[in-house]
């Protein structure tokens, strides 16, 4: 096994960072085509069915994560049927999830329009859109699979390619069926759903390698790796939807300080977001090169990998932090013309120079965790920590208004953070060698 360097930790990281840079380019090309038929209801239409598809796959994102951990451990033990396995189980979930979403699509698009209400215009063109995207449901799940087990092998760079395929033809595709052949809402739901199958075959043909001789049926459907796969998965889905309903609390509550503070709020928001997708390729080594050191059995590669990771998520993090400060107010001013919201967003910006310095421990252990596979360890931080931020929110709001929903969520985070690295040294522990065995270096 290759030593631990930061040249290492850079050629994992790197390749997400570029692909993350993709996605928010996506979404826009999406809203500037159907812009172009002159009409507010098929913006709305796709925006909306957009958020719908988004809000019920991420429900499955899990199979990312877990996928990841446990094939990265699989790998520093060396043991390649299981590698093989791992993902195989993780994309039959994904086909499955994907085939019940086909099946029960009626009451799904009928849930969300309940929850989402929007004019009749706007909701008969959303389920046009819809309707043409949820026959892809099985492939963007199981892509989930397939890109936990790219990251685990260590392959960003075709985790890059596959990205760059897939949004490269959904762009290209929306521009000739929506401004070309004049299909409208349906043109750009019909161009993700190519785009989304096009994926799927070329991530079946980069893991064409996980078809290893002793693959059989019983390897697949081992009751132990089964029921360890569920666990993890069940702790990481429970995590996730309450960070999901952290956030949407920020948001509900933000709502209750006024149109303008809302506004700007969530102008705000996507200074957060940026940090995510830029730092994630950081955390994504994490999970990489920790899950490899608990298979191999080595306390001693666990800390180097989290602490290699960690000074380039940090350092990241630093030069997101003076750049939001820097050019906070200019990447306000390109994100909204209304000039109430562009002064109240400057007056929060503050709390974006502080948002990666606090934030990235708790990005980070998220990275360490999800490779150590302690996922109850880190559902357990996120319940603790919601609770310390739902007092902070009770009691910071009423004295700051606006400036106290911020400071509650830098709470939020930073007791993430503290909360995991007092668990840390279960990761290590749970890399130690079994009795008697000795550590690798």
């Amino acid at each position: 096994m290759n030593q631990i360097s930061h040249g290492r930790v850079l050629r994992i990281a790197l390749p997400i960072v570029i692909s993350n840079a993709t996605v928010p380019l996506l979404g826009a090309v999406d809203t500037a085509v159907v812009g172009q038929m002159g009409q507010a209801a098929p913006i709305g239409a796709v925006g909306l069915g957009a958020v719908v598809l988004a809000s019920v796959y991420w429900i499955f994102g899990f199979l990312r994560m877990g996928t990841t951990g446990l094939v990265a451990q699989a790998r520093g033990e060396g043991d390649s049927l299981e590698v093989s396995a791992g993902l195989i189980r993780a994309v039959l979930i994904g086909w499955l999830a994907g085939l019940c979403l086909i099946v029960l699509q009626s009451p799904v698009l009928w849930a969300a329009f309940q929850i989402a209400p929007a004019s009749p215009e706007v909701e008969t063109l959303a389920r046009d859109y819809l309707s043409i995207r949820i026959w892809g449901a099985p492939a963007t799940i199981s892509l989930y699979a397939f890109t936990g087990w790219l990251i685990a092998l260590e392959r960003t760079r075709a985790v890059l390619v596959l990205q760059l395929l897939m949004n490269g033809l959904n762009v290209g595709l929306d521009l000739w069926f929506v401004l070309g052949l004049g299909l409208g809402v349906k043109g750009v739901a019909a161009a993700t759903l190519i785009a989304e199958l096009s994926g799927l075959v070329l991530a079946l043909w980069l893991a064409r390698a996980a078809l290893v001789p002793g693959l059989s049926r019983a390897v697949i459907l081992a009751a132990a790796p089964l029921k360890q796969m569920a666990r993890v998965n069940t702790d990481i889905m429970i995590r996730s939807v309450i960070l999901q309903g952290s956030f949407t609390t920020f948001l509900f509550l933000g709502a209750g300080q006024g149109d303008v503070k809302l506004a700007a709020n969530q102008v705000l928001l996507q200074f957060l977001e940026i940090t995510a997708y830029a730092l994630d390729g950081f955390a994504f080594a994490a999970e990489s090169l920790v899950g490899q050191a608990v298979g191999a059995r080595s306390p001693a590669r666990l800390r180097r990998a989290a602490i290699v990771a960690a000074q380039w998520g940090a350092g990241g993090a630093a030069l997101l932090a003076a750049g939001f400060v820097i050019f906070g107010g200019t990447i306000i001013d390109t994100m909204t013309t209304a000039p109430e919201v562009r002064e109240t967003a400057r007056t929060y910006l503050p709390w974006m120079g502080l948002a990666p310095l606090i934030g990235i421990a708790a990005w980070m252990f998220d990275g360490i965790f999800i490779g150590a596979t302690l996922t109850r360890e880190m559902r357990n931080a996120m319940l603790l920590s919601v609770a310390i931020y739902i007092a902070a929110l009770c009691a910071l709001i009423p004295a700051f208004g606006n400036h106290g929903l911020w400071a509650a969520l830098m709470v939020l985070n930073l007791a993430r953070g503290v909360t995991m690295a007092w668990l840390y040294p279960r990761a290590e522990a749970k890399a130690a060698p079994a009795q008697g065995g000795a550590a690798p270096l």
